[in-house]
């Protein structure tokens, strides 16, 4: 059975007209005869969405209970057996409720493709899983239902339905989004200008990665390598040598002026990994191209050219930039080079050539390591002037042989010097054999002098090969050193890399570490001259330094580097350079955390407190201002109820201000207790007084024997209310809260009971946070303080508040509190 095909409206924000779109897309399918049903259409109460179903068949949605509360979710087994061509979904991210199939609507929506049926479906920006934390940081709203990425990414159609900021907010003021009473506080928050702007952009940014995935499919589908400049995309080559920042500064300027280019910094290795770059500089460049906001790449290859333009024909680069060649005029002569082979097989991508300081001034390499060690050398010389006499002596005495065979003893001598001393003794013995050979065994003899012509080619041919088999044993023999000297480097770095990752501090073990591997006595970190980090004891001035970044030095001391040591102590001095700069963002970051939270916290308050307050205000001025009116006559039960309700909003108002300075007094450490012996059945019904006609409805279970409590009377009211309160506002009629009150060895605990829909138990921490309310997405039904100043109030007393699932569904609230006599001992 083939898989149905999945189509997304992918909205900007809420109200932007995706279901709308998604409607019309059915009515189009249902016009060309399709067999089209609604398995779900959420409405919302906006009539042209309503309207807009018409008379599609619509399947009927399957009603839940959960918690008292009934749920209307969609029928995903009714549809299943319509099988209909085409189901139309609604909003994806749904959370279905528990005792359906599947927890998330998405899943619903995997079921119906896997049957061969056609979807359409929506779903908002701030839903995608990648994209809910970054939502929640520009909005100050976190979304709890979210769908993979992966999910919508797999969808073979992701059309965006979009909207100018200021259109969605001119539907938002008409009325054609959310209820009247709801459009001043949406409009002030979740729907600010900025907000939207953001929103629009990250759904457009991710759209164009969707279409660009689809893109390189395609092309990969097809075997097309041609570069399509849909994007640019600069890729700027890097040697390892100081010519890098250059080419990257350049890079990022021509990246620049194509909005939104991507750049892309990238290195190919030498495939057998011995001629090298320099790390320390890699390490730095890499840095200076994240820091432009592009990204490094290592690749590895033989051909530089091929691997470098396999990479950008790989990323579909438009552009590459290269620096102008370093090589003398002779070696360019001789062999083209990169840059020019690079620009005969780039095709259709435009290559940058950027003249540098060292453009054509050579290759400043330093000394080759010789390939044996001193003493090697010295004994290769020996054997070629002792060796060489000896075996002229033996053929003297020897019988005569041919000259052929003469030539080929002094080469087998000429490769034995190579092997035991390298080039410059296989060197000196080819030259010395072939003046042997021409005077003693080279008619006539006794004479440099050849007299037949193949004799002196077959001394040619004797130093030309004594020759290169000299220069292929010293070659072998230098690569064989490069290559136990590089595995000795990556060992060491790895280790060292394996430090600092398991160190909690990054930069102190990357220089302990270096101390220990180089057998010094200490190594500081030096930042425009000023010592930040330091390990060892430092006696005496630096031994050496190495330079880590423009500022950044390390200073070592215990010893002088050897120039083999100089090159990996630089490799670590970039990192180390990198670790600084991680540190210091991270303090930056901690320090910057609580004034994020500070101004978190007071925008959520002000967005709170602004209805909580104008709610009241406005009550009670309407009130008095009807008493004060002289337009209308009020009879004396008018003027009562009038009185009545400018008294409630008054003391709302009141239990708001006490609130958020008992909220200030805590955070300040300056809230009064004066703890003492009280009962709890003499505060319990004080508080079910203040909370007024809804205190009637908690039943209480206060035993009268319970022990007295160690506690401010004023404050466990106060707590008693806001518990209570919570209570009753997710608790439904025919299931009041309850109170309840036993002794917990020595606590006495107060149980605040409700039958509501309940918490998740991993979300119970949130709701201690201040200026939230859990389940209201724009916070504008109150403060949400009353739980944060319960908790606060309780532990100021020395006791606890913690919540705990009610059975059969629901919260409880535990007031654990000392018993009196405990109090008293403390």
């Amino acid at each position: 059975m083939a898989r149905g095909e999945l189509r997304i409206y992918l909205g900007a924000a809420p109200g932007v007209g995706k279901t709308y779109t998604m409607l019309e897309e059915a009515h189009r399918r249902a016009g060309r005869g399709t067999d089209v049903v609604i398995a779900l259409v959420e409405t919302h109460g906006r009539k042209h969405t309503a309207a807009m179903t018409g008379d599609l068949e619509v399947v009927a949605r399957r009603e839940l209970t959960y918690r008292g509360a009934a749920f209307a979710e969609m029928d995903l087994d009714a549809v299943l057996a319509r099988r209909p061509e085409v189901a139309v979904v609604d909003e994806l991210a749904h959370t279905n409720v528990p005792g359906t199939r599947n927890p998330k609507r998405w899943q619903d929506v995997q079921e119906l493709l896997d049957a061969g049926i056609d979807v359409l479906t929506t779903v908002n920006v701030q839903h995608l899983e990648s994209l809910n934390d970054v939502v929640a940081r520009i909005t100050g709203v976190e979304q709890r239902e979210t769908v993979p990425d992966s999910f919508v990414r797999g969808a073979g159609q992701v059309e965006l339905v979009d909207m100018t900021p200021e259109a969605l907010r001119r539907r938002m003021a008409h009325g054609n989004v959310y209820r009247p009473e709801k459009v001043d506080a949406a409009l002030g928050n979740y729907f600010r200008t900025g907000n939207l702007t953001a929103l629009r952009e990250l759904a457009l940014l991710w759209l164009a990665d969707k279409v660009e995935q689809q893109l390189g499919q395609y092309r990969a589908d097809h075997d097309i390598e041609a570069t399509w400049e849909t994007r640019e995309r600069v890729v700027v080559a890097l040697t390892g040598g100081p010519e890098g920042d250059t080419l990257i500064r350049r890079a990022a300027r021509i990246a620049a002026r194509g909005k939104g280019a991507d750049l892309l910094a990238v290195h190919v290795t030498r495939s057998d990994g011995l001629a090298g770059a320099n790390p320390a500089e890699l390490a730095r460049q890499r840095v200076l191209a994240e820091s432009l906001g592009g990204t490094y790449h290592q690749v590895v290859g033989t051909d530089v050219p091929q691997a470098l333009l396999e990479f950008a024909r790989g990323v579909n680069a438009t552009q590459i930039v290269l620096g102008a060649s370093s090589r003398g005029r002779l070696a360019r002569m001789l062999a083209a080079g990169v840059g020019v082979t690079t620009i005969a097989r780039s095709g259709s991508i435009d290559v940058h050539l950027v003249p540098h300081e060292l453009a054509g001034r050579g290759r400043r390499r330093g000394p080759l390591p010789p390939a044996l060690s001193r003493g090697r050398r010295i004994a290769g010389f020996g054997t070629a002037l002792l060796g060489l006499p000896l075996l002229t002596a033996a053929l003297e005495i020897g019988p005569a042989l041919p000259l052929v065979d003469d030539i080929l003893l002094f080469l087998v001598a000429v490769v034995g010097v190579a092997l035991v001393g390298g080039l410059w003794p296989a060197l000196v013995a080819a030259v010395g054999g072939s003046l042997l050979l021409n005077w003693y065994f080279t008619p006539p003899l006794g004479r440099f002098t050849i007299a037949e012509g193949q004799n002196l080619l077959a001394l040619v041919i004797f130093v030309g090969v004594a020759v290169a088999v000299s220069w292929v044993v010293d070659t072998a023999a230098r690569r064989t050193r490069q290559a136990a000297l590089a595995s000795a480097e990556a060992q060491t770095l790895a280790t060292v890399a394996g430090s600092v990752l398991r160190g909690q501090r990054p930069l102190l073990a990357l220089l302990d570490r270096l101390r220990e591997t180089f057998a010094l006595d200490s190594v500081t970190l030096l930042d425009a001259g000023v010592a930040v980090a330091s390990v060892g004891e430092v006696r005496g001035p630096a031994d050496a330094e190495v330079k880590a970044d423009d500022d950044v030095l390390v200073q070592l001391r215990g010893r002088t580097l050897e120039a083999s040591d100089r090159r990996i102590v630089e490799a670590f001095a970039a990192q180390a350079a990198v670790a600084l700069r991680q540190e210091r963002l991270a303090a930056e970051a901690a320090t910057a955390k609580p004034l994020a939270e500070a101004d978190r916290l007071r925008t959520a308050l002000l967005a709170a407190v602004s209805h909580d307050l104008r709610t009241p205000l406005a009550s009670a001025k309407a009130s008095v201002a009807s008493l004060r009116s002289s337009d209308v006559e009020f009879d004396e039960e008018d003027r009562a109820e009038l009185l009545a309700t400018a008294d409630e909003s008054l003391d709302r108002l009141d239990r708001l201000v006490a609130n958020l300075l008992d909220m200030s007094r805590l955070q300040a450490g300056a809230l009064g207790v004066s703890p003492v012996e009280v009962g709890a059945e003499e505060v319990v019904p004080l508080a079910l007084d203040d909370l007024g006609p809804e205190g009637r409805t908690v039943t209480v279970r206060v035993p009268e024997d319970l022990p007295m409590l160690h506690a401010d009377p004023g404050l466990l009211e106060r707590i008693l209310v806001n518990l209570l309160a919570n209570a009753l506002r997710y608790s439904t009629p025919d299931a009041p809260p309850m109170i309840t009150g036993s002794t917990h060895g020595d606590t006495v605990e107060l149980r605040v009971i409700d039958h509501g829909p309940g918490i998740p138990s991993d979300r119970w921490d949130d709701v201690f946070l201040p200026f939230q309310r859990l389940g209201d997405r724009d916070n504008h039904t109150g403060v949400g303080l009353g739980l944060a100043l319960s908790r606060g109030l309780t532990e100021a007393m020395g006791g606890t508040l913690t919540p705990e699932e009610t059975p059969g569904g629901g919260l409880t609230m535990i007031l654990s509190l000392p018993i009196a006599f405990l109090g008293r001992m403390e």
